[in-house]
């Protein structure tokens, strides 16, 4: 049987085994083998990637900086300077360079890296055509690494207005006006992920930044994996939007209600002339004016006194300062007394007070004062002339409009990245600009997923592939506990059965149930008797419990339950009487530990112990002779 739950075991081990090899892992996961080169398994184990292609008519961008001549026509590094800042630090001088990441994850995959630190920098390019806001949404999606990590700066990206300001993009800076700013940014603890968009006032044409509400969980990892993570923003023609990394939705809500300040102002505002009355009495509480204060209130009372009881200890030495000048220093050789006064020796502790129980004058110390009361103050009331809380009032808004479609903003031509940042190396890629979220989520399928995947692939153990694959096939719960439950608690069944002592009698081991035995047992084989049967036998009848303790037939009492006991089975007749010769036994031996004692203690009282034995030996023997001969109890 044991066999069998082995083969059983083994089989299943077997059966999950194949089943992840099949399904769980994708098919072009390699086993190296021992011919296997640790190049040629690195280059088989590695995901295929080629450049990703925009489908035409879907994309009003798309970027992924694996063609470098593309890219030289495409993008145009700032000139320009930053206004009303040092002339030494206001030029966009950052370096930007196109080259693969500093951890190569996929092969041939390329990046646009941000190489300075502590320095403006800015690049930007046209769009294939404008984005125009009508009634499709807008998606953007790009990349970040953050290949150092980032304590402080921005990763974001910035959606440039269409408009002469933008026609030289070698004048792109932090003033170029922009449509949407979208991406991370993070200084010390203040971590945001920036959504931004520039609302035109349609009273006066006047613009204002809009900034969208933080989202409720703070997202700290991109900052700090030096992994590639990937941002996503949709805002559709419902002026709702949602914003996502990694493919996890972690903002959304209205552009008309989860934005600050609100894209629509109130209808009414305060009247900036409406001043408060001087008689207006705004306190909800006051003094009672009928209380006064109480003639025994001592407010000069200190609420701390000397304590009165205290004494000073003895041995306290009163002429001893507790710091004195130290004897041992010596006035600078530049010390000028005109310049810098009298020199004086620095205190140090007064070494006679180090053993004394204090040095100085002696002061009782402080208790608190049972009189002490504090500032008397008068009850408060509620105030009767009370008139609530002033507020000015409400008037018309001459400001007012209603933008119920803010989603109309204005026309996008470039993408630009304009940043400071105190960390280099910043790596962005695969930007795209398009109305079609699924041409998104295919581009990052070639992109990002890719990424992600081989990353995953890299840091998977085998354990952790079989919990992803049972997290997607719940079915396999059900493999586990038929495979592996069902045989695991057989054997444990029957090494918990294999564990039964068959040294132990079964008269012992019968224990453990509810039939009446013996607790412990006097001697070996059938002659085995309990220590009861000796000790506090059980009597058989009337007869026998009124012999029981009076000894034998022949009067004599040995302190052992002479009399026959007979097994009386179920239909009444009697079985064969027990022979109880074993405690000729158990005398024999108590009493040979006696004799041992005695002896090795060499007392006097050995030969008399010897007699004693023999005595009781004798008439044990006689005992058991008696019983031998009595017949068998029809």
């Amino acid at each position: 049987m044991r066999r069998a739950v082995v083969a059983f075991l083994l089989l299943g081990i077997i059966l999950v085994s194949g089943q992840g090899t099949d399904d769980a892992f994708d098919d072009d996961v390699v086993v190296s083998t021992e011919e296997d080169s640790p190049d040629q398994v690195a280059e088989d184990e590695s995901i295929l990637y080629e450049s990703p292609k925009a489908t035409p008519g879907k994309f009003y961008f798309a970027e992924h900086f694996d063609n470098l001549d593309a890219f030289g026509k495409q993008w145009i590094k700032s000139q320009a300077k930053k206004d009303d800042t040092a002339e030494e630090i206001a030029k966009y001088d950052g370096v930007w360079e196109v080259e693969a990441p500093q951890r190569p994850i996929l092969k041939q995959d390329l990046g646009l890296v941000l190489k300075s630190k502590v320095k403006h920098a800015a690049i930007a390019a046209r769009l294939t055509k404008p984005f125009v806001f009508k009634d499709k949404p807008l998606v953007v999606q790009y990349e970040v690494t953050m290949q150092e990590g980032q304590e402080c700066g921005g990763a974001y990206i910035k959606l440039l207005s269409a408009g002469k300001e933008t026609n030289d993009l070698s004048q792109f800076r932090d003033k170029t006006p922009y449509t949407i700013m979208f991406g991370p940014d993070k200084c010390g603890n203040d971590i945001k992920l920036h959504f931004i968009f520039r609302h035109v006032n349609p009273l006066n044409g006047s613009i204002t930044e809009k900034h969208c509400r933080k989202s409720k969980d703070r997202i700290e990892e991109p900052f700090r994996d030096k992994q590639p993570h990937l941002y996503q923003l949709i805002v559709r023609p419902d002026n709702t939007f949602e914003i996502r990394v990694d493919h996890n939705i972690v903002n959304e809500g209205s552009l008309l209600t989860d934005f600050t300040p609100p894209v629509n102002p109130p209808r009414e505002i305060d009247d900036p002339t409406d001043i408060k009355p001087s008689d207006w009495d705004e306190r909800e509480k006051i003094p009672d004016p009928d209380t006064q204060k109480p003639d025994d209130w001592d407010e000069e009372a200190p609420p701390q006194i000397p304590d009165a009881s205290a004494s000073k200890p003895d041995g306290w030495l009163d002429d001893e300062d507790e710091m004195i000048p130290d004897p041992n220093a010596v006035k600078p050789d530049d010390w000028d007394t005109d310049m810098d006064g009298e020199w004086e020796a620095p205190l140090v502790a007064n070494p006679v007070c180090e053993k004394a129980v204090g040095c100085g004058v002696w002061k009782a110390p402080l208790i608190s004062n049972p009189n002490y009361k504090g500032k008397w103050r008068a009850p408060l009331i509620d105030n009767p002339n009370y008139q609530g809380k002033w507020a000015p009032k409400k008037i018309p808004n001459p400001d007012f409009f209603e933008d119920l479609n803010p989603f109309r903003m204005t026309t996008i031509a470039a993408v630009g990245i304009e940043l400071w940042s105190m960390s280099s190396d910043i790596l962005f890629d695969n930007i795209i600009i398009t109305d079609d979220t699924v041409a998104a989520d295919q581009w990052a399928a070639q992109t990002y997923d890719l990424k992600r995947k081989q990353i995953d692939r890299e840091a998977e153990t085998l354990v952790t592939r079989l919990v992803n694959y049972t997290n997607e096939n719940p079915w396999m719960w059900g493999v586990y506990v038929v495979v592996v439950g069902l045989p695991l608690s057989i054997a444990i069944f029957f090494l918990c059965s294999s564990s039964k002592d068959k040294s132990i009698p079964d008269v012992a081991r019968s224990k453990k149930t509810d039939d009446p035995v013996p607790d412990d047992l006097i001697g070996d084989g059938p002659q085995a008797r309990s220590k009861s049967d000796l000790d506090e036998p059980t009597p058989l009848n009337t007869h026998e419990s009124e012999t029981h303790g009076k000894g034998d037939n022949n009067g004599r009492d040995d302190g052992v339950n002479n009399s026959p006991r007979d097994d009386v089975d179920e239909s009444g007749g009697a079985t064969a009487v027990v022979d109880d010769d074993d405690g000729e036994d158990e005398a024999s031996e108590d009493e040979g530990e006696i004799i041992n004692a005695k002896e090795s203690e060499g007392t006097e009282e050995d030969e008399q112990n010897v007699q004693r034995t023999e005595s009781v030996t004798a008439s044990v023997a006689a005992t058991e002779g008696t019983r031998k001969r009595k017949p068998r109890r029809e």
